[in-house]
């Protein structure tokens, strides 16, 4: 988390694009840190929020690229592969596999907002042959929306965090009473739940 902070202030603009297309590109970055966090360091550079969008669009765009490409040129097997030697890859491929053959073409998008599924979608377009226009039509759309919500929260909470501390201090308290009366409601529901099933177990 550190290094990725000290990167981005680093090097801006250069290490946002590099991040957001390693994070697409399969490696293990995650987006839900480092695109609110690049959002923050784009508003402390004064960078408009169009121009965060578009470079991280075509970041993403760039790391989707690259996963497709590996499953255009080595196919199913290559991918078989991948989740015998990396296990921890297979679940989100296989339910990759499942959203493409239910959604065809528009399978692509549906996986873009989709945690499980967003990254690796493109290994299984690039197997399935989907044409990479289409593909890079598909995955734009959706890239887009993703990129925006996730840097938009960094982006604004950057530029209004004085107003969120402000109204932060003054209700503080009143947010951990209503977190620890959060949490004894699902605790409670959660024993319910259990001991309705034991219950129904024994008879």
């Amino acid at each position: 988390m550190e290094w990725i902070e000290s990167l981005l202030q680093s090097y801006g603009i250069a290490a946002i694009f590099l991040l957001i297309l390693m994070e697409y590109a399969c490696f293990p970055v995650s987006s839900e840190i480092i695109l609110p966090l690049a959002g923050a360091i784009a508003a402390g550079q004064s960078l408009s929020f169009p121009a965060l969008i578009l470079f991280s669009t075509l970041a993403g765009l760039g790391g989707c690229l690259i996963t497709y490409s590996i499953g255009r040129l080595g196919g199913s097997p290559l991918l078989e592969r991948i989740m015998h030697r990396f296990p921890s890859m297979e679940k989100p491929i296989l339910s990759s596999y499942r959203v493409f053959g239910d959604h065809g073409k528009g399978a692509v998008f549906l996986s873009r907002l989709i945690p499980l599924c967003r990254t690796y979608i493109g290994f299984v377009a690039g197997a399935m042959k989907q044409s990479l226009i289409s593909y890079l039509l598909y995955s734009g759309f959706g890239i887009l929306i993703w990129n925006t919500v996730l840097t938009g929260l960094g982006y604004y909470f950057y530029q209004y965090r004085s107003i969120f501390f402000r109204y932060f201090n003054q209700y503080k308290k009143y947010i951990f009473w209503g977190g620890i009366a959060i949490l004894i409601f699902l605790l409670y529901r959660r024993f319910r739940k259990k001991a309705g099933k034991a219950g129904t177990d024994q008879e």
